[in-house]
């Protein structure tokens, strides 16, 4: 069983319909028992770092996935849940993460052209940079769907994929059992339900 973490942030139905499509059981839940039983983990998240990180504070899901990751249970950040792992984020101020990763978490804006449009919103095609089970049923160059303002950063050891936005920006990351993809594969298509069937079967 994978438990999507409902601190009151995310697409948890989406997510959890992407889970059962690939014959997997989801449930979404914010109850510490529930997730230290489940195989998995899913930490979703959209909106701002400061307001997504104190709502899991306050939940107690902080604690609860920090164990639960240094104990070896694979976890996935999704979208802003990924960049959650990371030690620290510079959105709006400077706020900490899990530190489950490390890296910070930076404006897009520093490194991509002044042309583009921010957020990034769109398609666009994965670069993989090492080998990484997330990807076992993706190649080289499939489409998934991104829509953020921030990227991961300082977090080269950990990269598995990126993504040109003006500049190659990082898409997933692994470190042991913990991975994170920047982009949503609950809304990327095909390639997205691979990504989480291969999540699934870790």
């Amino acid at each position: 069983m994978i438990a999507i973490i409902d601190y009151g942030v995310g697409n948890l139905f989406s997510l959890k319909c992407s889970i059962a499509s690939v014959g997997h059981e989801a449930v979404v839940t914010g109850d510490r028992s529930v997730i230290e039983q489940a195989d998995k983990i899913l930490l979703p998240g959209v909106g701002a770092f400061r307001d997504a990180a104190a709502k899991l504070k306050a939940t107690g899901m902080e604690d609860v996935v920090k164990e639960q990751a240094e104990k070896g249970k694979p976890l996935l950040g999704i979208c802003l849940g990924m960049q959650m792992l990371f030690d620290k984020s510079y959105e709006y101020g400077e706020h900490q993460g899990l530190g489950l990763i490390p890296g910070n978490v930076k404006p897009i804006s520093e490194v991509i052209d002044p042309s583009l449009k921010i957020p990034h919103i769109g398609w666009n095609a994965l670069h993989f940079c090492r080998k990484s089970p997330l990807y076992r049923y993706v190649k080289e160059g499939e489409y998934v769907y991104f829509v953020h303002s921030y990227y991961a950063a300082d977090c080269e050891e950990s990269v598995t994929a990126l993504a040109e936005y003006g500049a190659l920006l990082t898409a997933g990351v692994e470190r042991e059992n913990v991975y994170g993809c920047q982009y949503h594969p609950e809304k990327s298509g095909e390639t997205g339900l691979k990504i989480l069937q291969a999540f699934c079967e870790l």
